[in-house]
């Protein structure tokens, strides 16, 4: 008796050993792709739905146009703790990636994978495009990532121990995740659906899963009475970006960018594997439709590609386990040539599409590359070049017009540049029509005098009295971005030929 409690205490130690090895590993691989974002996310600068984001976490609510009030509040932190500082605002999205990479790896061990399995769940999941991406700015798609792969990891718990304890887990990063992205909505019909067409649906007759659903509900309750009082402007703001996206063609191209940037494309087996097990296997079989049920949905409404990437590190960690299992059956040989073409396909894929999307120089050819194939980074350019713009404009009007002249901005992205960086210039803050700046009003009393950004020749001289072409608005860099090739030029303008509370009403902005 007490030979065997010695052996299966060792055993225990060995297991805990391993473990804690596997852990410390999955960790090493985290740890070190976020090292390599610290290091260069602060090489250019603010991306035009940053600023939007900082300008919001100025105005801490309980909803925004744009997006629930999760993302700016983290912001809100980050300004107190790092103030203006690309690399501690973006820190918080480098942690929730990080946090990303090693719960795949969690998944692949609770599904049975041992450390090959753990690592190349890891590993898959780092090196896809759009988990690069999500490091190099703080976007809600950042934290909406995190929150879709914990809830995996949770599904796996509650159906492995299957203890129903774990509902209230789930529920409560539901809520959270409804007070990050809606399409957190379409996960959440994914999760029910997987729950009633398999034998999962035996957690519905459990208070635990009831009071899971109570948690998430009111933990997303306050957006959801904010929505109430302003009439859910989020629903119309999304109505009308998603009819803009199809008709200029965003949405096309949905499932073919599964393959190509929501993963890696040499983990495209693993994945496609992962949903195969998943169906063939009667106790995970909940996570196969937690993929195909908001597939089906966003394909049918014309989504965005992107909405989805984070339903494949849950499907990666099974096709690595079973990838695993189906290269131990190999001899030594074959096993050595398959994970060396695998891992080595692997980086190489990860290092071609993190050139396009990590801002790895500030010079040479490598920027070059990067500015020409990725949209979103030449988007980090020129901010501070329009602010000083606007600030020279604004010193170069007389005395009596300087003292009272306000910046009117055209779009979110200047009207965060110029609440943000423009105190740095001695600027007011922005009069913006666009998206919750629009609530904030315009200030009172009105100002005789506007200097007016991100406005044609055109609009400005319909819009408002007395115009006049008063600067330009470019970059050090020569980057053609929206800023300097859509709308380079600033105007100084009287006011709004109608009065005002009927220009803001008729002017009203979704960006």
């Amino acid at each position: 008796m007490n030979t065997e409690q010695t052996l299966s205490g060792d055993g225990l130690a060995t297991a805990g050993s391993q473990s804690r090895a596997d852990t410390a590993m999955l960790l090493g691989i985290a740890g070190a792709v976020a090292l390599v974002h610290v290091l260069t996310n602060s090489r250019y600068g603010f991306h035009r739905d940053e600023l939007q984001t900082l300008s919001d976490a100025l105005h801490l609510d309980w909803g925004f146009v744009a997006y629930p009030p999760f993302t700016p509040f983290v912001e809100r932190i980050s300004l107190g703790l790092f103030g203006i500082s690309l690399l501690g605002l973006r820190l918080f999205a480098v942690i929730a990636q990080a946090l990303v990479i090693v719960v795949a790896g969690l998944m692949a061990r609770e599904l049975g994978g041992g450390r090959l399995a753990q690592a190349t769940a890891a590993l898959a999941t780092a090196l896809a495009p759009l988990a690069l991406f999500e490091s190099t700015e703080f976007q809600y798609t950042t934290f909406d990532y995190l929150w879709w792969v914990l809830i995996a990891y949770f599904v796996i718990r509650l159906l492995k121990t299957e203890d129903p304890r774990w509902c209230l887990a789930i529920g409560a990063t539901v809520g959270v995740g409804l007070l990050t992205k809606y399409t957190m909505c379409f996960y959440v019909a994914g999760i029910l659906g997987g729950l009633a067409l398999t034998q999962a649906r035996r957690f519905l007759r459990s208070g635990w899963f009831w009071g899971g659903m109570a948690l998430a509900f009111v933990i997303c309750l306050p957006n959801l009475m904010w929505q109430v009082r302003h009439d859910f402007i989020s629903y119309h703001f999304l109505h009308h970006i998603h009819v803009r996206d199809v008709g200029e063609g965003r949405a096309e191209g949905f499932l073919y960018q599964q393959f190509r940037i929501c993963t890696n494309l040499f983990a495209v087996p693993l994945w496609i594997a992962g949903l195969i097990c998943f169906f063939r296997d009667r106790r995970y079989r909940m996570l196969a439709w937690m993929y195909v049920i908001p597939l089906a949905l966003f394909a049918v409404s014309k989504a965005r590609f992107y909405y989805l990437g984070a339903a494949y590190p849950m499907l990666i960690a099974m096709g690595a386990v079973a990838g695993e299992r189906w290269a131990a059956t190999l001899s030594r040989a074959w096993r050595r040539t398959v994970e060396g073409v695998f891992f080595t396909g692997l980086a190489a894929c990860g290092l071609y599409f993190g050139a396009m999307i990590i801002p790895f120089a500030s010079s040479g050819p490598l920027r070059e590359f990067a500015l020409k194939n990725n949209g979103d980074m030449r988007e980090q350019i020129g901010w501070d070049d329009l602010v000083k713009a606007v600030a020279g404009v604004r010193d170069s009007l007389p005395a009596e017009q300087r003292e009272g002249a306000r910046v009117l901005v055209g779009n979110y992205g200047e009207g965060g540049a110029i609440e943000i960086l423009g105190p740095a210039y001695h600027l007011p803050p922005p009069i913006s029509l666009t998206n919750s700046a629009w609530f904030r009003g315009y200030p009172m009393p009105p100002p005789a005098t506007l200097i007016v950004v991100g406005w044609s020749r055109e609009q400005a001289q319909e819009t408002f009295t007395s115009c006049r072409l008063a600067g330009h608005n470019g970059n050090r860099y020569g980057v053609k971005n929206e800023e300097s090739g859509d709308h380079p030029d600033i105007f100084v303008c009287g006011g709004p030929r109608e009065p005002w509370p009927e220009f803001w009403k008729d002017h009203q902005r979704f960006g």
